[in-house]
């Protein structure tokens, strides 16, 4: 069965930090682009970290998180993280974990985890 899961959301104050996991099951996850995308109430759903293993390991990262966010991937336990640091009241979101083969036409979300930035 093919899946993510992303656990690690919560409450956290201005200038905190948490660190999301997603963990996928089913698939060679190596072999998948892997991204975070995250959706704010009322907004459309947004691009904020990518890795791809192959060519030595490759990020990307939107403008806005850039600094303060740092994606990874651990490809012998198949999960992905999003280490946030420094967050806004901005960053709050529902964050979803993406995999993606394009050469398979794959492309996989998980449910989602919250994030809230509040004091």
């Amino acid at each position: 069965q093919v899946q993510l899961v992303e656990s690690g959301g919560g409450l956290v104050q201005p200038g905190g930090s948490l660190r999301l996991s997603c963990a996928a099951s089913g698939f060679t996850f190596e072999s998948y682009l892997m991204s975070w995308y995250r959706q704010a109430p009322g907004k459309e759903r947004e691009f904020v970290a990518l890795s791809i293993t192959s060519g030595g390991g490759v990020t990307n990262y939107a403008d806005s998180v850039k600094g303060r966010f740092s994606i990874s991937r651990d490809n012998a336990k198949s999960t992905m993280y999003l280490q946030m640091n420094s967050l806004k009241p901005e960053d709050t979101a529902v964050y979803y974990c993406n995999a993606r083969r394009p050469s398979y036409g794959h492309n996989i979300w998980g449910q989602g985890t919250q994030v809230t930035v509040s004091s």
